[in-house]
């Protein structure tokens, strides 16, 4: 018996917590939506004050200018980015001076030559797993999802998007 009761102490001390915090946030949310409703009546009556004194038209042109400098700093960050890119431009063909033509198409090259080296070990793997599959008897459908797995496909598609995705919103 002393258990029984032990145990059905226990459960209650143990959801107490829970009821006392659900009481407290039920009365908080019932305070904080009254004062929400009284500070909305306030703003109301407010605002019709304003729009008997002529005061609306003002907040709409303070709404425009606020516009307008936003646009005005999307486009200064735009012109900021465009003078980075002919900076970086000078400073390669700066370095490119005076240095023999094979080592500049050897600098130009480098980006290029990771993507077809990286390119053709996923080639040559792929080959290979395949080549390795059907020497084994594994099913062409087996191979297939053995060989070209998520990963390897999220890395080709990060390569395709760099080159011929980056390319295309450059040209805009």
């Amino acid at each position: 018996m002393l258990s029984l009761i032990s145990s059905l102490l226990g459960f209650a001390s143990g959801g107490l917590p829970r009821v006392l915090d659900f009481a407290q946030s039920y009365i908080q949310d019932r305070g904080d939506k009254k004062h929400e409703l009284a500070l909305m009546a306030m703003q109301r009556e407010r605002e019709i004050a304003l729009a008997k004194e002529g005061f609306i038209a003002q907040a709409k042109i303070e709404e425009i200018k606020t516009a307008q400098v936003a646009l005005q700093t999307e486009q200064i960050a735009m012109q900021t980015q465009a003078q980075e890119k002919v900076a970086m431009w000078k400073h390669d063909m700066k370095i490119g001076e005076g240095a023999s033509t094979w080592v500049i198409n050897l600098r130009a090259s480098v980006r290029p030559m990771v993507t077809y080296l990286f390119v053709g070990l996923l080639i040559v793997v792929d080959v290979a797993g395949i080549w390795y599959a059907y020497s084994t008897g594994v099913a062409f459908a087996d191979a297939m999802d053995m060989v070209f797995s998520d990963d390897e496909m999220a890395i080709l598609a990060a390569i395709i998007s760099f080159w011929f995705g980056s390319q295309a919103f450059n040209k805009k």
